[in-house]
C-alpha cells in the first residue's frame, strides 16, 4: 500500500486507528474456543466489526509462532480475511533485525509469502538489517525508535555524546536510509514529549504508536504531538479493543472500544484541519 493510498483510507475512515491482533486462545471467549480454529475465528469476528473504523491491523508474530504450524495457518488466514475487506493496512509486528542476507529472506517471507504491507524492525545491527526491506513499492519498514516498555530505559535513552539520546540518533540516521514513502518509526504513546521530539527530527515520516489504552498512553497528547498534514500516525490499541469485553459481550464491546477511539481521533483531526 502506497502512502497516498494509506492517506486516502485515513481520510475516508476519519481514523488513525490500528488494532493489534495479539490473540491468546485462553483469553478468547468460551464460545469461540469450541471452534476448530479459535484464534482465527475470534480474529475474523473482531475484524468484521471493526474494519470500517480501523485503518490498520497489527499482528504480533509471537502470538502465532508460539502455536507452531497451526499458528502460522491462523496468521495466514487472518491476513487473507483482512485483505478480503479491501482497505486495511496490514503490519507484521515481527521486530526482526539481522545481517543482510538473513534480512533479505525475512523480507521475502513477510512481503512475498505473507503479503503484508509493513514489518517492524530492530535497527541494532545497522543499515544492512533494514535496507533489504526498502525499495519495494507499496511496502514499508517500520523501525523501532522509542518504545513504551519499562526496559526502554536500558538503552534507548542513553546519551550518545553529541547531545542526543540513542533513540534520537537511530531516527536521524535511519531516516537517511528510507524515504517517508517507505519507512515509519515506532514511538511509544506513553511519552508524548518524546513523540514531539521525534516529530521534529522526522517531520514527514509516519509513526506507529503503540501504548494507547491498556498501557496508559494519552490519546489526545499523542495526536497533538505527532499529527501532521496527512495524519502521519497509526495509533495502535491491542488489548484495549481485542479484550474490551468478555463472553457474549466481547465482540460488541470490541466495536464500542474501537468506535470511542475513532471518534476521538476524528474530533482531533477535525479540530486540527486534517479533514
Amino acid at each position: 500500500m502506497t502512502r497516498s493510498e494509506l492517506v486516502s483510507i485515513i481520510r475516508r475512515k476519519r481514523s488513525l486507528l490500528c488494532i493489534g491482533l495479539d490473540t491468546e486462545e485462553h483469553l478468547v471467549p468460551e464460545h469461540f474456543r469450541s471452534e476448530s480454529h479459535p484464534v482465527r475465528a475470534y480474529n475474523e469476528a473482531i475484524v468484521e466489526v471493526t474494519h470500517d473504523l480501523a485503518v490498520a491491523y497489527k499482528l504480533n508474530l509471537a502470538f502465532y509462532e508460539a502455536l507452531g504450524d497451526q499458528g502460522w495457518l491462523d496468521l495466514e488466514a487472518t491476513i487473507a480475511y483482512i485483505r478480503s475487506k479491501g482497505d486495511c493496512f496490514i503490519i507484521a509486528d515481527a521486530k526482526r533485525g539481522d545481517i543482510g542476507n538473513t534480512a533479505r529472506k525475512y523480507a521475502e517471507a513477510f512481503f512475498d509469502r505473507l503479503g503484508v504491507d509493513a514489518v517492524t524492525l530492530s535497527p541494532y545491527m545497522g543499515r544492512d538489517s533494514i535496507v533489504p526491506f526498502l525499495k519495494r513499492p507499496g511496502k514499508w519498514a517500520i523501525v523501532l525508535g522509542a518504545t513504551s516498555n519499562p526496559g526502554a530505559e536500558d538503552f534507548q535513552f542513553l546519551p550518545v555524546g553529541n547531545g542526543k539520546q540513542l533513540f534520537e540518533q537511530v531516527i536521524e540516521v535511519a531516516a537517511r536510509w528510507g524515504t517517508p514513502e517507505e519507512m515509519m518509526f515506532v514511538l511509544g504513546a506513553t511519552r508524548a514529549e518524546v513523540l514531539a521530539g521525534a516529530r521534529a527530527q522526522a517531520p514527514d515520516h509516519f509513526f506507529l504508536v503503540p501504548g494507547v489504552g491498556a498501557q496508559g498512553g494519552d490519546l489526545t497528547a499523542v495526536l497533538d504531538a505527532g499529527m501532521i498534514a496527512d495524519g502521519g500516525l497509526l495509533i495502535n490499541s491491542s488489548r484495549g479493543v481485542l479484550f474490551a469485553g468478555a463472553g457474549e459481550e466481547a465482540i460488541p464491546m470490541a466495536r464500542r472500544a474501537a468506535q470511542q477511539l475513532q471518534r476521538a481521533m476524528e474530533e482531533r483531526m477535525l479540530a486540527k484541519g486534517l479533514l
